[in-house]
């Protein structure tokens, strides 16, 4: 899209969020009434949680909390793989109109330590998924392993080999590959069948290795990777590939943990989610494929309903250089301190072209 065709306002569909992470306790009711602030009203909530949502009841009352804090979000509900997974929970879980599974290899992330050692016990429960029209979502990563040549840079690309083998398994089972970050993770899911789909975060589109080496904001797992691989996500989201789309993995911690000796591993997008996506578009000269990124691509894959005027829309205005808030403070009652809890979004304090 040439720059002066450029419209000063864009009105698209609310956005569809396929991985957000919106936590527990007070960063819960903090980060969730924010997902409409970021132009988003369905929301896929991962369950790692502390402990994980490992059972359909503690999925569905999970959910209850959040629609209680965001009352107009529809929000999708996962649960956690793990050996007590079985496919009667796996059906049990279907009719509670609970949607997919998350996989974690162990060790690969944030309470990541209940996760996937060995993914060929779970075939039963794979094959129950398929039955039941399930979605399995994926951290495509290995744990990193010295001796096996393993580690944060090569996880994600070393992991395809487990993505083909369990697509080849079950040809009918939708699986998306989350939060991708390679070349070489692009390339699988195109040569793959329409059953496997892959997310692709905001951040992820921005940044590179040198973009959070040293920079604990922009930490996150997988990390950023090389400039060819960011050009690779930027390149298939500019092309409307309809088996890409958003999936912000948009992950908060407070400002302690980030910055810290060990920084936790995520990135904030949630406030700001859609106008991120866009100024990053324009750059790209792909606007006219921002709706269906951000909403119809996701909607098509996880057989939700098409969105008409009825359900409203939202309206990005194209500004001077609206800036990213420096900080959010975390509203915590419990918190008696004079210096309260915040959590820093990405690329704070920058300028985006797009705000809502």
């Amino acid at each position: 899209m040439a720059s002066s065709n450029i419209p000063e306002t864009i009105t698209l569909p609310w956005a569809s969020d396929f991985h957000c992470h919106l936590r527990q306790g007070a960063m819960m009711d903090t980060v969730t009434p924010m997902v409409e602030q970021g132009g988003v009203r369905t929301v896929l909530a991962m369950p790692n949680l502390t402990p994980p949502l490992t059972k359909t009841h503690m999925a569905v009352e999970y959910g209850q909390k959040l629609q209680k804090l965001a009352p107009n979000v529809h929000f999708i509900l996962t649960l956690y793989l793990n050996p007590d997974l079985t496919p009667e929970e796996i059906k049990k879980a279907a009719e509670a109109g609970i949607t997919a599974v998350k996989v974690y290899p162990s060790g690969v992330t944030t309470n990541s330590d209940w996760g996937v050692l060995d993914f060929k016990i779970y075939y039963p429960t794979f094959a129950a998924m398929q039955e039941h029209n399930m979605v399995l979502c994926l951290h495509g990563e290995c744990p990193s392993d010295a001796d096996k040549g393993i580690c944060i840079l090569n996880a994600e690309e070393r992991f395809l080999a487990t993505l083909r083998e369990l697509h080849e398994a079950f040809p009918k089972l939708r699986i998306v590959l989350e939060h991708a970050t390679t070349k070489a993770a692009v390339d699988c899911v195109k040569s793959l069948g329409d059953t496997v789909a892959c997310t692709i975060t905001a951040h992820h589109l921005f940044i590179t290795v040198d973009d959070w080496a040293g920079q604990p904001h922009h930490f996150c797992k997988p990390v950023a990777k090389f400039p060819t691989d960011r050009d690779a996500l930027q390149q298939v989201v500019k092309s409307g590939h309809p088996r890409f789309f958003l999936g912000s993995d948009s992950a908060p911690h407070p400002r302690q943990a980030k910055q810290g000796e060990k920084p936790a591993a995520g990135v904030f997008t949630t406030p700001v989610l859609v106008p991120l996506v866009a100024t990053l578009f324009e750059k790209l000269s792909c606007l006219d494929k921002l709706e269906g990124f951000i909403s119809t691509n996701g909607r098509a894959f996880y057989q939700l309903p098409s969105l008409g005027p009825e359900d409203g829309s939202i309206t990005l205005t194209r500004s001077a250089g609206w800036a990213v808030p420096a900080s959010y403070e975390v509203q915590d009652s419990a918190n008696t301190s004079d210096k309260p809890d915040t959590v820093v979004p990405f690329m704070a304090n920058s300028k985006l072209t797009w705000s809502l």
